[in-house]
């Protein structure tokens, strides 16, 4: 008996790929993230993933982008509401965590950089980039105090993503502890110039 696939689009294959992709991501590590075991995951052949992403460096490239694009966005929409008063800084600092420990970035920069896939991270590296662009351009701030910060957060999230826990348990301090750091460096950070 066979089973019929749902005709899918070449967008709606892809974005089915890329959320596949991610789940693997998310539970087993970035070393799960095969075209075999994608193609497996949403029912498509490997010919099929071969067709929409080139190769499986191709295919962790695009996961980086998506990934980069949704966190990017998620971030500065924070980060405006935070510098407008609606929302208390934190809230950038839990994103830009979550974004590296529960979304996967950070087990998927790591493993780019180790394996030698550099090129798989400018995605994540230009939306970065294109956010701080978009928030310079609103607000003003000290010279590089801005870009400053950022290296400081996602530093802190990317290392608190592949140590914290471990970390924070053999220091005998909460699991929280990196975000509340990375939070007080945020909010006696020089990002407006002096009036």
């Amino acid at each position: 008996m066979s089973i019929a696939r749902k005709r899918l689009s070449q967008e709606e294959s892809r974005d089915a790929a890329l959320e596949a992709a991610r789940a693997l991501l998310i539970e087993a590590g970035p070393q799960a993230v095969t075209l075999k075991a994608v193609a497996a995951r949403i029912g498509r052949t490997h010919a099929n993933l071969l067709h929409h992403f080139g190769s499986a460096a191709g295919l962790q490239k695009a996961l980086a982008e998506n990934i980069g694009e949704s966190v990017t966005a998620r971030v500065g929409e924070a980060i405006l509401s935070a510098r407008d008063g609606d929302r208390n800084p934190r809230e950038v600092v839990d994103l830009t965590f979550d974004a590296f420990d529960k979304q996967g970035a950070g087990a998927l920069a790591s493993w780019m950089i180790l394996s030698g896939n550099r090129d798989a991270l400018d995605p994540i590296l230009d939306s970065i980039h294109r956010l701080v662009d978009m928030i310079a351009a609103d607000h003003q701030h000290d010279g590089e105090a801005l870009q400053r910060e950022t290296l400081h957060l996602v530093l802190m999230a990317l290392g608190d993503a592949l140590l914290g826990a471990p970390m924070a348990d053999a220091l005998g301090l909460p699991r929280g502890t990196a975000r509340e750091l990375a939070t007080e460096a945020l909010l006696a950070a020089p990002l407006h110039p002096d009036p």
